[in-house]
């Protein structure tokens, strides 16, 4: 069978991607990773812990090498919603996956993200979490081959979206 390139999803926290990432992997039966839960289990602490004791310089730095680590092959890989703030990780999403920008209305991110607590850059000011959200939304849609809008729609819904996505560029 052919290697199919690694379905990367990418898009702002709270847009679904580890969610739909596990129902994706499991749909095609490759593996799926988290680039967040690889950071933990690398680096023995959870996500608030590394921005509180090393700050968000060093997250990044560990997020970048974890990503550079994953297979670009037959995988599905859920990034944290800064992967695209590294010029290299978004040239490396441009060369070497199949990148699915799940865009979310920033309503519906404060809707899904009312009662957490455990993101440091969610737990801001609003104009804050506003202005990072909308610096991000330029460079997610530079990087991706495909842009599936996430509000009001199920998983399952989703899914296809992604699916018939995939189908599609491996005609084009």
């Amino acid at each position: 069978m052919d290697k199919m390139k690694s379905i990367c999803l990418i898009g702002f926290m709270g847009s679904g991607k580890t969610t739909l990432g596990k129902a994706l992997a499991d749909e095609l039966s490759v593996n799926f990773f988290d680039t967040d839960e690889e950071i933990v289990k690398w680096r023995n602490m959870d996500i608030p812990g590394i921005f509180e004791s090393e700050g968000e310089k060093n997250f990044r730095e560990y997020e970048s090498e974890v990503f550079k680590r994953l297979p670009v092959n037959d995988a599905v890989i859920a990034t944290g919603g800064g992967i695209i703030e590294s010029r290299n990780n978004r040239e490396w999403l441009k060369q070497h996956l199949m990148t699915v920008y799940l865009k979310t209305s920033f309503k519906e991110i404060q809707r899904r993200l009312s009662f957490e607590q455990n993101r440091p850059l969610w737990n801001q000011e609003m104009n804050e979490k506003k202005r990072l959200y909308e610096s991000r939304q330029r460079l997610y849609e530079e990087c991706a081959n495909q842009i599936i809008h996430t509000d009001e729609k199920t998983i399952e819904e989703l899914l296809r979206s992604v699916q018939n996505s995939i189908n599609f560029s491996k005609q084009g």
